[in-house]
């Protein structure tokens, strides 16, 4: 789990209730540098850099995943993934970047199918609102280069 931008490791099963406003990610939310290797997952970990990261590194996530939007929506023929990458950089800069992480997971799962990439099945301890009707996979074909 990371809360505003520090890493907490977990010793045993525990129950947290954060009392104040914070910036958090947990579980298979957090995306490591190393499975940033696509588009889609490279802009994830720009919106991830922006919302859980130092301080300092939060500017340079931000202009890093509007590059990196614009460089995805010319590389695509699919109009709603640019569509909801617009909703994500949107959401960004308006300090809503944890729903800009939502969307953009939306259209990792639609690159993943259009290059072929096998899914790994929700861990449990996803967020139930990753689940809502809006949230579901992009019902599309278009092509995404890599």
């Amino acid at each position: 789990m990371i809360v505003n931008g520090a890493p907490i490791r977990f010793r045993t099963k525990s129950r947290i209730e954060l009392t104040a406003k914070a910036r958090f990610l947990f579980g298979k939310q957090i995306m490591p540098p190393d499975q940033a290797d696509s588009p889609a997952r490279r802009i994830y970990f720009a919106l991830q850099s922006a919302y859980i990261g130092a301080e300092n590194e939060r500017a340079a996530g931000l202009a890093s995943a509007r590059t990196l939007v614009e460089s995805f929506k010319s590389a695509t023929t699919s109009a709603l993934a640019c569509e909801i990458l617009e909703r994500a950089l949107a959401a960004a800069e308006a300090d809503d970047c944890y729903h800009a992480l939502k969307l953009t997971r939306r259209v990792i799962r639609h690159e993943d199918l259009v290059l072929g990439r096998n899914q790994e099945k929700p861990a449990d301890n996803t967020d139930p609102r990753d689940k809502a009707p809006e949230e579901q996979p992009i019902n599309e074909v278009a092509t995404i280069q890599a």
